[in-house]
């Protein structure tokens, strides 16, 4: 089984990630606070800058998302071109 399966054939796995780890802690969201604060928009990043654990931190939370939108994106591609008109 390749790579492009294992990510397509695992979208429940990713879900599952993406609400849990993905997100927590729940309030507010980690992940967004961490996005918020690369994006410059957080009152935090104006007195502290990104250090290598809050990057890893933004990597740790931010990849089952990352699984679950590929995941996501191979299936709609994989669907499409199973009802194209041959």
């Amino acid at each position: 089984m390749d790579i492009q399966n294992l990510l397509k054939d695992n979208w429940k796995l990713f879900v599952i990630a993406s609400l849990t780890l993905g997100l927590a802690p729940f309030n507010p969201p980690h992940i967004l606070g961490k996005i918020e604060w690369i994006l410059g928009g957080s009152a935090f990043s104006e007195t502290h800058a990104m250090q290598a654990k809050d990057w890893f931190d933004v990597l740790l939370h931010g990849s089952p998302w990352l699984l679950l939108i590929i995941s996501i994106v191979l299936n709609l591609f994989a669907l499409k071109t199973k009802n194209a008109p041959k």
